[in-house]
């Protein structure tokens, strides 16, 4: 009898492979980093194949650590740093370049050309989402322009694309030999090729982006058997894939409309679940694919992605040399009473919610004599709070629901002054889960679920508990007076790029 769920969890930074339990709690993890790659201004890579060599590598080592058999695990899940494109052979399964990052810009000028007819709108009345250099269906054209003799192969179905998790699936499935090319709903609503009422991929905006249907991966629910793995996990269905965003609010165990999480990562990102029912946004978020499990109705969310939260601490630590490790910035920010009059926008490629705008980039402003290095970390880490203050605020206008309550997860909470400050500027409670990795455990449900290894939603809300509470003390006039100093900052970071 299987006792564990297990998950791949591919980030933007890192792989790494989590077991867990039937309550939750994680048994075994491994964890390696893999290489950023800046060939040019605005350009990030990563290289597909160190990415399914550190999976592979994670898999291995979470299972030896505590001596774990594969038939221990029911079965695996996949979550994924959403976006990030890559294209294959699929003869060889040979990238035909490397992955182009979420974060990478380079597919403004193809953005700007399809947002002549129709406006940055053109496509969201169907696939929720803005003309921006964030989605998949730009990259993909990218690649089909630029690397020579692809397109021709991608019409003939020659060379597949994938997001990271149909990479990875494809790849842990058999690859060249059997892999299966499948996506999920969460992540297909992603690459601007989705449509959100059919969940299908949609003939007249792939005729405009230029992406020939052939290459495309199928698209399926989030919880539901696609095939089985080989290698170190040889037999173990391979039943769940949830973007990381939407796999963290899986499980966050926010199933009911108007549950929502917010995790702290490289970027940082709110969920908002609306039911059963795409919200069209008029406040700058996105409109998105919350889950879909096997045969029940999809389930939609409003999201407000912000670009760079964590990312603005390892710029402190790696470009700056302020701190030497990450967690030090909390120590160096405590220094100081307050931010010292500075505030610290990072816009480094750009504004993503509410704005949407690919001009913006990155200032500090406030400076006097008087700052120092520990205004500096506290700015930092304010930003993060300040930016998820608009997103909260966008959500509210839109949804018409007041959120209560945050649920948070990711590597920053762990950050005490930071998660204060956030219930500060929010003026409502933050809380932080038990298990603070809910993405790989989303994705574990999710293929839990799949399997029958859980029989429904209440077995999993039963093992979600409350770690920590943080209630605002601050008052509300300076509440607003340090967030209208935000707003004005922000303002200062438009139309940098000509």
């Amino acid at each position: 009898m299987a006792k564990y769920a297990a998950a791949v969890d591919q980030g933007t930074t890192s792989t790494r492979f989590m077991v867990f339990d039937h309550s939750g709690n994680v048994v075994s993890i491994h964890q390696k980093e893999h290489e950023q790659i800046y060939p040019k201004p605005g350009w990030v890579e990563h290289d597909p194949m160190e990415i399914w060599d550190r999976t592979q590598e994670v898999i291995k080592g979470a299972l030896e650590k505590n001596g774990i058999a594969p038939q221990d695990i029911a079965a695996v899940g996949v979550t994924n740093q959403r976006e990030t494109t890559v294209v294959w052979e699929k003869a060889t399964g040979k990238p035909v370049y490397n992955a182009i990052v979420w974060q990478d810009t380079r597919t403004d000028k193809i953005c700007n050309a399809l947002a002549e007819d129709g406006g940055q709108d053109r496509f969201r009345p169907k696939v929720g989402l803005p003309l921006a250099t964030y989605f998949s269906g730009p990259k993909i054209r990218w690649i089909l322009d630029n690397v020579e003799g692809v397109r021709e192969r991608a019409e003939k179905g020659e060379v597949l694309f994938g997001n990271i998790d149909t990479w990875v699936i494809w790849n842990l499935t058999g690859g060249p030999d059997g892999g299966v090319h499948v996506t999920d709903v969460s992540n297909a609503s992603r690459t601007m090729l989705m449509d959100l009422e059919t969940l299908d991929w949609d003939d007249e905006i792939l005729g405009i982006m230029g992406v020939p249907r052939a290459m495309l991966p199928e698209i399926r629910p989030s919880s539901d058997v696609y095939g089985t793995a080989v290698g170190d996990l040889a037999g173990i269905p391979v039943a769940g894939d949830l973007g990381d965003q939407q796999a963290a609010l899986f499980g966050q165990a926010c199933y009911d409309p108007g549950e929502a999480k917010n995790t702290y990562g490289t970027g940082c990102f709110m969920l908002l679940n609306t039911g059963t029912k795409a919200v069209p946004s008029k406040s700058g978020l996105l409109t998105t694919l919350g889950y879909k499990i096997g045969d029940q109705p999809a389930v939609y969310a409003l999201e407000g992605s912000i670009a760079i939260t964590g990312a603005l601490v390892q710029w402190l630590r790696d470009n700056l040399g302020l701190i030497e490790k990450s967690p030090d910035v909390e120590d160096l920010a405590k220094t100081v009473e307050d931010n010292g009059g500075i505030y610290f926008v990072p816009a480094f490629s750009g504004l993503f919610a509410p704005y949407w705008r690919s001009d913006a980039r990155g200032v500090i402003v406030g400076l006097t004599r008087y700052v120092n290095k520990g205004h500096f970390a506290r700015a930092t880490l304010e930003a993060t709070a300040y930016q998820t203050r608009e997103v909260l605020d966008a959500m509210n206008k839109d949804s018409g629901v007041d959120l209560k309550a945050l649920k948070v997860d990711g590597g920053m909470v762990f950050n005490e002054l930071l998660m204060q400050f956030q219930s500060d500027i929010l003026g409502v409670p933050v809380i932080r889960p038990k298990v603070a990795e809910t993405t790989a455990l989303g994705a574990a449900y999710a293929a839990g679920l799949a399997v029958g290894f859980w029989s429904n939603f209440d077995e999993l809300r039963a093992n979600w508990g409350k770690d920590k509470e943080w209630v605002p003390q601050m008052d509300e006039a300076t509440r607003t007076k340090l967030y209208a100093g935000w707003k004005k900052a922000v303002t200062r970071t438009f139309d940098w790029v000509e």
